[in-house]
Parts: structure tokens; sequence; C-alpha cells
């Protein structure tokens, strides 16, 4: 395959990504000009208003970190060009630090918006109990079956991994999308316990914005590694 053909598949249906983003920022943008507390508060000298923003922006360089790793160490070996064998230690520290952030900045959201859902205080916190429930059963199998540096990515940079199977066991039996739908559960934890409706609103930003990875990196990239299987 030549250069030309290897730079279009970086690109693959970024089309969409681009354009589903968009809409979901239009989305963002409504859900945060309807609440009034994202206008009030305030946390290390950050409005609330720009800690709403944060989570969302952070989740947007998380994955298009992800995206960018990913494809161009897929289909050019960059990174492991550039970096050598450091190349997905590197790329590993990046994508823990994001994702982290991405939920240090829900967790502050939630904070300083606490009590602007007017609900049962028991209620939401049972909820947040809950999605709490899902989350760890996930690390937990990801740690035990999966792997941590396989839930990374590393098939991207170690073709070893390519000839495993995919994964059935833990709470994979029940999916084998289980760190999609699970594993952002995590992200309302904050706003469910803090009851905070803009902590709510970037958790299920974020969580709608890892399908549109999926879809739009992750699934063609599984096909283009394990095949048809």
């Amino acid at each position: 395959m030549n250069e030309r053909n290897k730079l279009s598949l970086i690109f693959e249906r970024q089309w969409l990504h681009v354009l589903l983003l968009g809409l979901m920022l239009v989305g963002a943008w409504f859900a945060a000009r309807s609440c009034p507390c994202v206008q009030r508060g305030q946390m290390c000298g950050i409005s609330s208003w720009t800690w709403f923003w944060l989570a969302i922006e952070i989740a947007i360089v998380h994955q298009v970190f992800v995206w960018f790793c990913w494809r161009t160490e897929l289909h050019f070996g960059l990174m492991s060009r550039v970096f050598g064998r450091m190349a997905f230690g590197l790329y590993a520290a990046g994508f823990a630090i994001l994702f982290l952030g991405r939920f240090v900045a829900i967790l502050i959201l939630a904070f300083v918006t606490r009590d602007s859902i007017v609900f049962s205080t028991l209620a939401v916190k049972t909820l947040a109990v809950a999605c709490l429930i899902p989350s760890v059963f996930l690390g937990y199998s990801v740690m035990r079956y999966f792997g941590i540096l396989r839930a990374f990515g590393a098939d991207h940079f170690d073709a070893s991994y390519r000839d495993l199977p995919m994964e059935r066991r833990g709470i994979f039996r029940l999916t084998p999308n289980a760190m999609y739908i699970f594993g952002f559960f995590a992200l309302y934890i904050p706003g469910l316990w803090f009851a905070s409706r803009p902590a709510i609103a970037a958790a299920v930003f974020s969580h709608l914005y890892i399908w549109v990875h999926y879809f739009t990196v992750e699934l063609p990239d599984m096909r283009r590694i394990y095949g048809e299987r």
C-alpha cells in the first residue's frame, strides 16, 4: 500500500467524527445555557462555566490523542519510529493522564454546581452507588482477564496481541463492548453523588463521545487488525 493510501486510512471516517462532534458541542452549549447553576460557583479561581467546558475539552483532547496515536502507529509505525521502545509507554501515560483528567474535571464541576438537581438525595446517591458496581466489576475484569495494556490499545503497537482471541470472561461475558457501556458509568458518579446537572450533562457528553470514537476509530481499526472475527 502506498503512502497516499495509508494517509487516507488515518483519516478514515473522521468526517463522521467531526460532524457528530459538532452536533454534540451544539447540544452541550444548549445544555449549559439552560442550567443557571453553570453561571455561578467557582473553584481555584475558575468559574463553573469554565469547568464545564474544560470537562468537554479534555474529553475531546483525549479522544483525538488516541485517534492520532493509534492510526499513525497502525499505518506508519510513527510512534515507534520516533520514540522506539518507549512509544507505547509514553502513549499509555498520556492516555491515563487524560482519562484521569476527564474524571477530575467532572468531579470538580459536580462539587461547584452541587444540589442543582431537585430530587431525592437518597435516590441520586443510590444511583451513584449503582453506577459504581459495574465500574468496579469492569475494572476487575480488565485487570484479571483482558489486561490493562490491551485495554489501552496495545494491539496497535504490538503485533503479538493480534493473535489473542476476543475476551469473553468476566463482564465481557455480558457484552464485548463492556468498556464502552460500563466503563464510563464512573463519570456519572460525581454528578449523581453531588446532585449536579452540569456534571451529569458533561458525563453524558463523554459517554456519547466515546461511542463516536468506537464507530469512527476503533471499529474500523479492529476490522483491519482482527478481520471479521
